[in-house]
């Protein structure tokens, strides 16, 4: 029966191998969460081994997709099944499958947050309620926003603030700053926290974004992970941390500021379009940094 039910889901697809899939992406672009080396390292931390398939027309390969069984890989839905569902945290990060542009393939793997990049594409797409929250250009903020955003960073470091950047630190380090201002913030400990290091160190060089410090000390970080794509750059803003004691200086809002600042000028650098996701389009504080987009689900 499971191979039938297989057949019937892969109708269409032939298996490929990783390099293939990796070919793929660098040609037709993705997410980080459809990174090949993401998903080849996490899904080897998980222990589950990932079934890459192709949709071909003659020989060329118009569209690739990684799987676990019928979900997409590092799928949270397959994490939860297994008692894993606090080996790592990518949060509701935005998907999008290497499809070539003038395709539109079945696809039958469940998957949730699916780009609307990818929604002329996929024929079995249907809209979710929860749409997707990406920050805005920096013109697209008023300038009030914009002055406020640097009056609040300049009297932070006024008061001994510093802005430091994620690389500076080593994995078990980032682990460290990231679970303690997490627990503070929130009161609860970050989702992996046993696996921090782990995952900080398999994800580093895509790890990107700055900390900030007063006093020598951590007050405020956010985990974000960057892919470039042949067309745009894929940013992901999983989860973050303050310490409420110096929220009188807005720690959080500040480093949001400097995040997206520079997240603009890199890709403007680049001459690509950035998709600098905050997750799912569910707080208030998004709406101050981002607009909603349409996200999908099979």
């Amino acid at each position: 029966m499971l191979n039938r039910l297989r057949v019937w889901r892969e109708r269409g697809w032939t298996a490929i191998d990783a390099a293939a899939y990796a070919a793929a992406w660098q040609r037709c672009g993705g997410s980080m969460f459809t990174h090949p080396l993401v998903v080849e390292r996490l899904s080897a931390l998980a222990g589950i081994p990932v079934r890459y398939l192709g949709y071909f027309s003659g020989e060329e390969l118009l569209a690739a997709i990684p799987c676990w069984g019928r979900y997409l890989a590092l799928s949270k839905e397959v994490l939860k099944t297994r008692g894993q569902r606090e080996l790592f945290d990518l949060g509701n990060a935005e998907v999008i499958l290497p499809i070539d542009a003038q395709a539109c393939v079945p696809v039958r793997q469940r998957m949730r947050y699916v780009s609307e990049l990818n929604a002329g594409r996929i024929s079995e797409l249907k809209a979710q309620p929860e749409g997707l929250a990406l920050a805005r250009a920096p013109e697209d903020y008023s300038k009030k926003f914009r002055y406020n955003q640097r009056r609040e960073l300049r009297l932070l470091e006024e008061a001994g603030g510093q802005v430091r950047q994620m690389l500076d630190f080593s994995p078990r380090e980032q682990a460290s700053m990231y679970a303690d201002l997490f627990r503070r913030r929130w009161g609860f400990a970050a989702r992996g926290h046993a696996h921090l290091a782990e995952v900080f160190a398999l994800l580093r060089e895509f790890m990107t974004g700055a900390i900030l410090f007063r006093q020598e000390q951590p007050i405020a970080v956010q985990i974000l992970y960057r892919v470039e794509a042949p067309a745009w750059i894929s940013l992901e803003y999983i989860n973050g941390g303050v310490d409420p004691e110096t929220r009188d200086f807005s720690p959080g809002s500040v480093l949001s500021f400097i995040n997206t600042q520079s997240a603009w000028a890199d890709a403007r650098a680049l001459g690509k379009p950035l998709r600098f996701s905050f997750g799912r389009a569910d707080r208030e504080y998004k709406d101050r940094w981002c607009h909603r987009v349409p996200a999908y689900r099979i």
